[in-house]
């Protein structure tokens, strides 16, 4: 090769070596921190130690048990929760009692309270806590109105936000997820599209509600994803983490698919990026980042928390450990990797064939605690309405609080 041609080549990988750095150091620029690996405070994080959460867990009861009303909550599932500005704390619950509590004893002299057979259950409720950490009254339920029949709306993660992006005015928007009714094995529904709704502060008026992504195209129920699990802020961002329902196809693990939202655009379906693996995209076909749907994934619900520069997941074990403990994973941004699972822990239940779902973190509760709650109900589905009629506390969530530590 003559000596010419030599250098043109050796100039040319050089400058294509420039060009490539240069790419990859504005690439690099132009993911928000948030999205990237490196930060030194990142590292493993694992479950140190917990305990139960005595105040809240009878606080709760105290609520529950309360027989002055007949029109408020006295168990729900799906415990969401979000910080209002006035230092409120407003607690979101799927399939909801109302009506009275009585006892104990219960009709059969076991020392339970109990609640009617009759009692009302709706598929959504929300109740108000003072600052001071007493639960004080219940919002007319449902809150979400059934948007069709055999429709209705599960809320999940909320946040206080801008109206709009740059507005001083603050509302607080509730994700929502629509299920259909369904043929076994979708007893609990057939996913059908996440939504948004807006609450007006500080009077927590539903102004209205914003379909975000429908689901019913999606052929196989099982591969339909519903967003709004949880929510973790970052910056300018609002990372919006979901899930599809594996398990109810047999899967032993559901996968967690990510979207990000520009802080007051929650209520925007056109300001919803979805990760696809390698980048933010419009296009609603999200890419799993986490879950091989065998040994690695998530369980229908999930919570993520951020602990200096570590991102945490929460979600109950695959297989039949799911039924009783709480495992998580890591990771240094929200689009992973995220390692694990590592060690979980088994919080407590009572007696009786039950079971613990849907952890979730209430980080807005404060005071330096991570406050983990999870939901307690029958195992079974037959036989379940008369169980959680003869014991109440069947249906309530539990309290733990978590410490971490730094693997």
């Amino acid at each position: 090769m003559p000596d010419d041609a030599r250098a043109r080549r050796r100039a040319g990988t050089g400058l294509g070596l420039v060009l490539a750095l240069v790419c990859a150091a504005v690439l690099l620029i132009a993911l928000p921190h948030h999205d990237r690996e490196g930060d030194r405070t990142c590292t493993e994080r694992t479950v140190r130690s917990w305990t139960p959460d005595t105040a809240l867990n009878a606080e709760f009861t105290r609520y529950g048990d309360d027989a002055t009303r007949t029109d408020d909550w006295t168990g729900g599932d799906g415990t969401h929760s979000v910080r209002l500005p006035d230092g409120r704390v407003l607690w979101l619950f799927s399939d909801t009692y109302l009506g009275q509590v009585h006892g104990p004893p219960n009709p059969v002299g076991e020392s339970y309270a109990w609640r009617d057979p009759w009692a009302p259950l709706v598929r959504n409720s929300a109740v108000v806590m003072s600052r001071a950490g007493r639960l004080e009254n219940t919002l007319p339920a449902p809150l979400f109105p059934d948007p069709a029949p055999n429709r209705w709306r599960w809320p999940v993660a909320a946040r206080v936000e801008p109206r709009s992006p740059g507005s001083s005015e603050q509302v607080v928007r509730v994700l929502l997820w629509t299920r259909t009714t369904g043929a076994y094995p979708w007893i609990y529904g057939v996913p059908t599209a996440t939504e948004v709704a807006t609450l007006s502060l500080p009077d927590l008026r539903v102004e209205g509600i914003v379909r975000i992504l429908g689901q019913e195209e999606v052929p196989d129920p099982s591969r339909r994803v519903l967003f709004g699990t949880t929510l973790v802020a970052g910056g300018d961002w609002t990372y919006v983490f979901g899930g599809d329902d594996g398990q109810a196809a047999a899967r032993p693990a559901s996968r967690a698919y990510l979207a990000r939202v520009p802080r007051g655009g929650l209520a925007r379906p056109a300001a919803w990026r979805y990760w696809d693996g390698s980048a933010w995209t419009p296009r609603p076909s999200p890419v799993a980042v986490l879950g091989d749907g065998r040994d690695t994934g998530v369980g229908s619900a999930f919570t993520v928390v951020r602990d200096a520069g570590t991102y945490v997941l929460f979600t109950m074990a695959a297989g039949t450990r799911g039924l009783t403990t709480v495992t998580s994973y890591w990771a240094c941004a929200p689009t992973g990797p995220w390692h694990g699972p590592t060690r979980g822990f088994s919080p407590p239940l009572p007696g009786g064939r039950v079971a613990a779902y849907n952890p979730q973190a209430h980080p807005e509760l404060g005071d330096g605690r991570l406050v983990l709650s999870y939901d307690v109900n029958w195992l079974e589905p037959t036989g379940a309405s008369a169980n959680l009629s003869r014991n109440v506390s069947l249906y309530r969530p539990r309290f733990v609080t978590l410490r971490l530590t730094r693997g």
